[in-house]
């Protein structure tokens, strides 16, 4: 993805840079090709700024993926922690209820 945005960018680039040096060199064919030199060099400029800053953003994006990922693991851990104490705390609670059934079962009646 981070590819493909740095090639939409670089068309992007390269079409305005192409249309601009058909301006500049039909309007100038006589003239010196000095100021085309100059024309390039600051379009080079733009470029590198461009791809810089594509390149920033591709960065950026993969920390707050890693972050999410991240996060997402440690709520999926905590989430299997409390699952199994939640089963274990009911298997707890069953054997509970259970003993206390067989005393109260093996007590005599005090009613008589």
């Amino acid at each position: 993805m981070s590819l493909e945005e740095h090639q939409d960018a670089l068309e992007l680039i390269m079409s305005k840079y192409r249309k601009q040096m058909l301006q500049l060199l039909q309007g100038r064919k006589g003239e010196d090709a000095e100021p085309v030199l100059e024309v390039h060099q600051a379009n080079s400029l733009e470029i590198a700024s461009e791809i810089d800053r594509v390149c920033e953003m591709g960065e950026v994006m993969r920390k707050a993926i890693q972050v999410d990922d991240d996060e997402f693991f440690k709520v999926q851990e905590k989430l299997a922690q409390l699952e199994l104490e939640n089963k274990e705390l009911r298997e707890l609670l069953s054997i509970s209820k259970e003993s206390f059934e067989v005393g109260r079962e093996d007590l005599p009646d005090c009613e008589a």
